[in-house]
């Protein structure tokens, strides 16, 4: 799971949680191809999603924020989180994805995930799960 965070963390300018364009393509991709009978073999209700990706991924200064679903390496379901911005052009939002679309390996590219999936990490007691 992700680290923990303080009032401090607002302030730090290196982001923690996130994955490289690649990966996150990567795990799309194997949810897109697996889902139509994913669901019949899996049980997912929803993410757990650390603050810490929240406030890095706010701290863009995103217009929205759109949720991408994947699943990783080892099987696990993930809630990819990149930041958008209004187009008012196109009247879209467009993801602020820059490094790693053209190849390019400079800076991080923003994508942030350290969710967990629920089930295991859920409220057993939550209304939700009905």
């Amino acid at each position: 799971m992700s680290q923990e965070t303080t009032s401090e963390d607002h302030k730090q300018t290196k982001t923690v949680n996130a994955i490289p364009l690649k990966t996150a393509q990567k795990w799309a991709k194997r949810w897109s191809k697996e889902e139509g009978d994913y669901n019949k073999h899996h049980e997912l209700h929803g993410f757990l999603i650390p603050k810490i990706d929240l406030l890095e991924v706010l701290r863009e200064d995103v217009d929205a924020v759109r949720a991408y679903i994947g699943i990783n390496d080892e099987g696990v379901e993930k809630l990819m989180i990149v930041g958008s911005k209004y187009d008012p052009a196109t009247k879209i939002y467009v993801d602020m994805i820059n490094v790693g679309v053209d190849n390019a390996t400079v800076h991080q590219d923003d994508i942030y995930d350290f969710t967990s999936p629920c089930p295991p990490d859920c409220d057993p007691s939550s209304p939700m799960l009905t």
